[in-house]
């Protein structure tokens, strides 16, 4: 049966009893107006697509009445459809089935690679999930919401194109000097800290910012203004990022601090210029230090060595001069012992030793004059002389010389016998 048919929903069952139970005969239904056929190629028309759809809701609500001047009549307010309370019970459930089961699918959700699903009931922490396709019961009941544990996370203190840079970026340090540090945080979310991470924090990024402050400032308040910026930036960076840890683990945001990164530091810009005459006065000064440390490594061994060299010296000069002596002693025992045999001649041998040991340093030339022979003496010692120095340059052709007149032996022995009588 067609929803066009005039029949459909009026009292066919009743065989055209009326109300009064009485038979009335079978009317002819009227004949409706034909509509135009619109071409299959076109679009629908909205205004038949709305009609088609209040026919078949009103069939699921009850049937069409064919009485006159009863409920079902056109004057009835259903616009001439009688209620049917079964009908209408099992629309109305079919209707709630279809709500119930959208409302339960919304329930599922996708828990991504990387990620955790939070899951509260009524605002309350539930549950966590891992990644997957999961089912919650749906909302307003239980929520869920996805946190990315793997990606890493980033915040900077201290750069320029943030307005509060200044209070942020200024750091006392040891020896009362102000440093400007600008430095990087890199953190994730621990494996078991979403519900912390969610939680247990208002803006988890601010409390980042705030703990690298604090770490950082009770980090260089405890060194010089040197240390910071030249000897000690790792150990700054690795004590502030412990000191981090600790105040987020005590704050309870599950957070995992990565790394902290030092990107600058420098003294504010108020005082740069007389901070770098500073620094180079205090490489001037190192690097004359160095030249004088220099110098000191260069003369310090030097006089050590002339000093050893010197005792060296005056050891060997002490033990000469004791050896010497030594000997002179044993050999003046040993000469007493010849002259206690005999005296005489053990004193010319003495004198002789002694005068030739005198005329070997000595260029004069002993002349006797008392004998009444002259004798022509010839200038000995310039000869000597003549002679080392011919001896000294050698010369192209030698030079002939007179030799010396020799002396008589007896004469000279005759002449030391009366020099010892008269010493004597």
């Amino acid at each position: 049966m067609s929803l066009d048919d005039p029949k459909w929903g009026r009292g066919a069952g009743s065989n055209g009893a009326n109300d009064d139970g009485k038979d009335e005969p079978r009317r002819e239904p009227e004949a409706r107006p034909q509509r135009p056929q619109k071409p299959s190629d076109g679009p629908p028309d909205l205004d038949e697509l709305w009609r088609d759809f209040n026919r078949r809701l009103s069939s699921l609500f009850g049937k069409r009445g064919a009485r006159r001047g009863g409920s079902g009549g056109k004057g009835s307010p259903f616009g001439g459809f009688t209620p049917n309370g079964k009908g209408a019970g099992l629309g109305l459930a079919a209707v709630l089935a279809v709500i119930g089961l959208i409302w339960l699918g919304s329930g599922f959700y996708i828990v991504p690679e990387g990620q955790v699903g939070v899951v509260t009931t009524f605002g309350k922490y539930s549950d966590t999930t891992s990644p997957g396709f999961r089912w919650r019961l749906p909302w307003p009941i239980q929520t869920n919401e996805n946190v990315d544990i793997l990606s890493l996370r980033r915040v900077e203190v201290g750069t320029r194109g943030r307005p509060e840079r200044l209070k942020e970026a200024l750091m006392l340090s040891d020896d009362e000097n102000i440093v400007d540090i600008q430095f990087e945080v890199q953190f994730r979310i621990k494996d078991n800290g979403a519900r912390d991470y969610l939680f247990n924090s208002r803006n988890p990024t601010a409390a980042v910012i705030q703990s690298a402050e604090s770490a950082m400032r009770e980090v260089v308040g405890r060194k010089t203004m040197d240390s910071v910026l030249y000897e000690s930036r790792q150990d700054v960076a690795v004590e502030t990022r412990r000191l981090m840890q600790d105040m987020l683990d005590r704050y309870g945001t599950g957070i995992l601090v990565q790394a902290v990164a030092i990107q600058n530091v420098q003294p504010p810009e108020q005082v740069q210029a007389a901070f770098d005459d500073a620094v180079k006065a205090g490489q001037d000064r190192e690097r004359e230090i160095n030249l004088g440390q220099a110098y000191a490594n260069d003369v310090v061994p030097k006089a050590r060595g002339l000093a050893s060299r010197l005792l060296q010296e005056a050891d060997g000069y002490r033990s000469r001069v004791v050896e010497t002596a030594q000997g002179d002693a044993s050999r003046f025992q040993q000469i007493l012992v010849e002259y206690q045999k005999a005296p005489q001649v053990t004193r010319d041998r003495l004198y002789i030793d002694t005068m030739q040991q005198v005329f070997a340093n000595t260029s004069k030339v002993m002349v006797d004059v008392r004998n009444s022979n002259p004798l022509l003496y010839l200038p000995f010692d310039k000869l000597m002389q003549q002679a080392l120095q011919d001896a000294a340059v050698p010369r192209p052709a030698p030079v002939n010389t007179p030799e010396p007149a020799p002396v008589p032996e007896t004469r000279g022995r005759e002449n030391l016998r009366t020099r010892d009588r008269d010493a004597r």
